[in-house]
């Protein structure tokens, strides 16, 4: 892994680091492959009469990730799961705010495109599948091609197909000071279960379908919305569990191992002393040279999570990218 691939963005959807002064936005690069060769989705927008990339506003209480999800549907009529992010343009609209774009690849399944059902509307007046050569000469704007340069970066490194497994950290928990069981039993508190329902859509938008927690109560309420959005059962174990870590009896190894052969898109929630060894692990198990940003990834606020990207083909070339979400409540 080189350190260009290496990338730490930007997702910052916590209320510290936005401004007044910008309009936020999320969007994608859409993908997919037509008899082996690489296709994008650009939109022919109705009212500006322009081409470019699909994109929307942040609706309020949202993360930027499942804005992206969201407007990619909106606009184009197909559901995605979010791959690399790819970028984050800004430029100042007429209003002289600052308008900030998040960008992620994200793949439109055979699928996924057969559901489709755009028509022609008010606000895209066309889509069009088109090569990356074609779409850089047809973008109307400078910041879209900057854009398209990084996911074309991705295209010529051979990891553009990726799959995420994500690092959380349990939400708020009820402080040991207040609890009078023990440490695995403390629940969440009110704000916390605000949180565990704040990251559901987030989680979602990078396609996680597999759910491994933290045998301890404050784990398990916070990936129940998830769950229950997706119907399906969580893997509870204490080998991801504080109490283990601290007996010296957790087992990070066999969980990550187990994530990464398997390939499929997976969120591991677990404590904060316990995050580092986890993302540690993710880093071991796939060849990946270690460093700060390992540290950096795994110091995460309650409900806050680091989705570390994997290539689908070759898990064992190393990390391609991560990503920090940290929940606005």
């Amino acid at each position: 892994m080189t350190a260009r691939q290496l990338q730490l963005p930007a997702d910052t959807a916590t209320s510290s680091k936005w401004t007044d002064k910008a309009v936020y936005a999320a969007g994608a690069v859409v993908w997919r492959l037509v008899d082996g060769k690489l296709r994008i989705l650009l939109i022919h927008r109705t009212k500006y009469r322009d081409i470019t990339l699909p994109k929307g506003k942040v609706d309020p209480g949202e993360m930027l990730a499942e804005t992206a999800v969201r407007e990619v549907h909106e606009e184009t009529g197909i559901r995605v799961s979010l791959g690399v992010s790819v970028g984050v343009s800004r430029y100042h609209l007429a209003s002289q705010k600052q308008k900030v774009v998040h960008y992620w690849a994200a793949e439109a399944t055979d699928a996924a495109i057969r559901e489709s059902t755009f028509v022609p509307n008010r606000e895209i007046a066309a889509l069009e599948w088109v090569s990356v050569k074609k779409a850089r000469a047809r973008l109307s704007y400078p910041v879209d091609l900057e854009i398209l340069n990084f996911f074309s970066n991705l295209v010529d490194d051979g990891v553009l197909r990726t799959f995420p497994v994500i690092a959380l950290r349990h939400a708020k928990a009820t402080p040991r000071s207040e609890w009078d069981g023990s440490d695995a039993s403390r629940p969440l508190t009110e704000r916390g279960r605000t949180q565990a329902k704040s990251i559901v859509g987030p989680l979602r938008a990078f396609g996680v379908r597999r759910i491994v927690t933290s045998d301890a109560v404050r784990c398990v309420e916070t990936i129940t919305p998830l769950s229950r959005a997706l119907d399906r059962k969580p893997v509870k174990t204490e080998k991801i569990s504080q109490d283990a870590w601290e007996d010296g009896g957790s087992d990070l190894r066999a969980v990550v191992g187990r994530r990464i052969r398997a390939g499929k898109p997976a969120v591991l929630c677990s404590h904060g002393p316990v995050l580092p060894g986890l993302l540690s692990e993710i880093a071991l198990a796939t060849g990946t040279i270690q460093g700060s940003y390992l540290s950096s990834a795994a110091d995460l606020e309650p409900a806050a999570f680091s989705v570390v990207h994997l290539s689908a083909t070759n898990p064992g070339s190393g990390i391609i990218a991560i990503e920090t979400h940290i929940p606005k409540v």
